[in-house]
């Protein structure tokens, strides 16, 4: 059983998947992604598993698809953006090197377009991403070992913070 040298959790549009493969790379580890742990387990993109299963059925999956991710994964582990929602992921998050990429709204915006392939944005990108942040903005920081603000910022700068901040902090 090994832990994740880093688990990055953050809104969409935050660089967790880009500042992820950085990071993994930057420590000679694997980079994995949950999300895409759980299209290749249900054999469809996750926006499908919304509208065919429901959002519902989605986070089920996700919680799962977490806790293997944490039990066998020693390299950077990337979350979506809505895997903090579940009690039983926050509290799992426990005692791992956690890091929240935290972007404020115009910057995410900017990163996920109009956002077609995240299901929970489709009707009104903006709106909905503002009350995301809003919502979802205290629980990522009660897992957060550390917060680095990625707003403005180039992902090489975010990724450098980030190994610098994580490198007095054990495994």
């Amino acid at each position: 059983m090994s832990r994740p040298a880093a688990v990055l959790v953050g809104p969409p549009g935050a660089g967790k998947t880009t500042v992820g493969q950085l990071l993994a790379a930057r420590l000679g580890v694997e980079f994995r992604d949950v999300d895409h742990d759980i299209e290749v387990s249900a054999g469809k993109p996750i926006a499908e598993i919304f509208v065919d299963d429901g959002e519902d059925a989605f986070r089920a999956q996700e919680v799962a698809a977490v806790a293997t991710a944490l039990a066998e994964h020693g390299g950077v582990l990337a979350l979506g953006g809505g895997a903090v929602l579940s009690p039983v992921t926050r509290q799992r998050l426990a005692g791992h090197r956690v890091v929240y990429l935290e972007v404020g709204l115009s910057d995410a915006v900017a990163r996920v377009g109009l956002a077609k392939d995240r299901p929970v944005l489709a009707l009104n990108p903006r709106a909905t991403l503002r009350h995301l942040l809003e919502q979802r903005r205290p629980l990522y920081t009660e897992v957060a070992t550390v917060t680095v603000n990625t707003d403005g910022r180039p992902p090489e700068e975010v990724t450098d913070e980030v190994a610098d901040r994580l490198a007095g902090i054990p495994v």
